[in-house]
């Protein structure tokens, strides 16, 4: 019997931005999945993770970050929860060391932290078409970004819209995506990972793998523009430098999305700005093939070196970063 995972293996072939917004289904390998269980679950992680957990209900998906007591991101998730659970995913790179580590600081609380990435798939769907074919299974969807439903074909959650349409991360068994596995793949696009990373790099949500931990104070990769942080909460690790940033104004940086003519920009890669050669401005967040022989990227950088636009990879002279419109406005907050 042919199974899913051989029905919607990705071509070799990186795949463009335009037959993403065509509509696309990617099996998702690189994100992990954390499940803490236990009736003081979110009571525990709201006081270690820089948005609202104990007010998360049933129908939310939110962006979330766990900081060092610098204030600068360990790990960015996408957190929801269900009757039994809080789900934490996150870059699969950080999973162990990261699970671990917040469950140092569980102490007496009444719950407990367990890896639920194995007995689950998880596909990634956008593009015009995704909501017509998730609508073969689903009677209703999400009705907007970061919302989910739960149905018995598995957890439907609907996260930041890219290309002019939404997109779904759909959590089921292995069963169930043998299942729909052939239709999937007779009307979409099949990607993998990297087309998923470039359809987030699209949306503006930045994910912190291991290149880039404990780099970036979360305002300076735009986290609390796209909702990852509460500034109205109680106290977390690094939640005095968070939010001194936001408002006093420290950083004066941004997150930019841009493509680049260099296949090998990877997080963490540096990039300059002519007017100070000799220090970087800023540094890759994330990377994705474009399928034109280079990457669109997430790019964080000073402020003044985002509005003069003059912007190169690995040094002064190295490849020039072209400027994409995000799909949300930078506001002119000094972080």
């Amino acid at each position: 019997m042919t199974t899913w995972n051989q029905i919607l293996a990705p071509a070799d072939t990186a795949v463009t931005a335009t037959a993403l917004a065509a509509g696309f289904v990617a099996p998702l390998g690189n994100l992990g999945l954390i499940a803490f269980t236990g009736e003081e679950s979110a009571k525990f992680l709201h006081s270690q993770l820089t948005n609202d957990v104990e007010h998360l209900g049933g129908a939310d998906v939110r962006l979330a970050g766990y900081c060092s007591p610098k204030g600068r991101l360990q790990a960015s998730f996408l957190m929801w929860r269900d009757d039994q659970s809080v789900y934490l995913q996150l870059a699969r790179d950080l999973q162990p060391a990261i699970q671990k580590r917040l469950s140092m600081f569980v102490l007496r609380a009444k719950t407990k932290a367990a890896d639920a990435t194995a007995d689950r798939v998880m596909l990634g769907l956008g593009g015009g078409l995704a909501e017509a074919v998730l609508q073969t299974w689903f009677d209703a969807l999400p009705p907007a970004p970061y919302t989910k439903l739960d149905h018995p074909l598995g957890t439907l959650l609907r996260v930041a819209d890219a290309f002019g349409a939404p997109r779904y991360l759909w959590l089921l068994s292995p069963e169930t995506a043998d299942m729909v596995a052939a239709e999937l793949a007779d009307r979409l696009v099949v990607g993998g990972d990297d087309a998923w990373r470039l359809s987030d790099i699209h949306a503006g949500v930045p994910l912190i793998t291991t290149p880039t931990q404990e780099q970036f104070v979360p305002q300076m990769i735009n986290f609390e523009l796209l909702g990852g942080v509460n500034f109205k909460k109680g106290c977390y690790p690094g939640q005095e430098i968070v939010a001194r940033s936001q408002y006093l104004g420290k950083l004066k940086r941004r997150t930019a999305l841009a493509t680049i003519d260099d296949a090998g920009i990877t997080p963490g890669t540096e990039v300059f700005a002519p007017a100070d050669p000799g220090q970087p401005c800023g540094m890759v967040v994330n990377a994705a093939p474009n399928g034109a022989g280079g990457v669109d990227a997430l790019v964080e950088m000073k402020l003044d070196a985002l509005e003069a636009r003059d912007v190169h990879a690995r040094a002064a002279d190295g490849p020039a970063l072209r400027f994409l419109p995000l799909p949300y406005a930078l506001d002119k907050l000094d972080v």
